[in-house]
């Protein structure tokens, strides 16, 4: 296909928002189609559209992309988000496969039942002011740039600060303790193509609701 990528997934965050984030951070427009039925998730399935059975989808550059890291990698190397080189490039892989750790409980902690929901945001706060945040906070520190790698934006920088962002809605203060990440996310919030991302009416989802869960949850149900 031609034109802008095409984004195929729920009205919402879940594992499409950090690719609505990477687009964004480059400056380049998307659609997005939404599913809302199990029909619609069952009909791309049939039309042989998702390699194995599971959304997120991106159509870009004449192909159909599936798996969130694989689309992450091709998005970050086609828009040089990627660093100039391998070293720099096996950096950005190990803080992205870190602030991902993270994430996977952050992204299933608005479906746990509401007995659990208590404990999960503990050891989200836990997790990310012992063992996460404090790699970034002394990388930030010993690297002595804006960034995390080398001295431009990267892969690693849009989903750190897409991290920090959520993690904020949950624990207002979780920053409270790292200038570094005070600092850095300042910094990279008001670059013009984050900022513009970053204001209402862009295509940023907000914290998932109730309608978002129901509706992932009867779409992807087994019969």
């Amino acid at each position: 296909m031609s034109g802008k990528p095409k984004l195929t997934y729920f009205n919402g965050r879940g594992r499409m928002e950090s690719v609505r984030w990477m687009l964004a951070a480059a400056g380049t427009e998307f659609e997005e189609a939404f599913l809302e039925t199990k029909e619609q998730y069952q009909k791309l399935i049939k039309d042989g559209a998702l390699l194995f059975d599971q959304v997120p989808l991106v159509e870009m550059d004449g192909m159909k992309l599936v798996q969130t890291k694989a689309i992450l990698s091709y998005i970050a190397g086609k828009y040089n988000l990627y660093g100039k080189n391998l070293k720099e490039r096996a950096q950005i892989d190990m803080y992205v496969e870190g602030k991902s750790d993270l994430m996977g409980m952050v992204l299933t902690y608005p479906f746990s039942p509401p007995e659990e929901k208590e404990k999960k945001l503990a050891l989200i706060n836990e997790r990310a002011t012992t063992r996460y945040f404090p790699v970034y906070e002394k990388a930030l520190k010993q690297h002595g740039k804006d960034f995390l790698v080398g001295n431009c934006l990267s892969w690693a920088d849009v989903h750190l600060l897409e991290a920090i962002l959520m993690i904020e809605e949950l624990k207002p203060n979780v920053l409270s303790q790292f200038p570094q990440l005070q600092g850095f996310k300042a910094r990279i919030s008001n670059i013009p193509n984050i900022k513009k991302f970053l204001q209402p009416g862009s295509q940023r989802k907000p914290p998932p609701d109730d309608a978002y869960i129901a509706t992932v949850l009867e779409v992807l149900k087994s019969d």
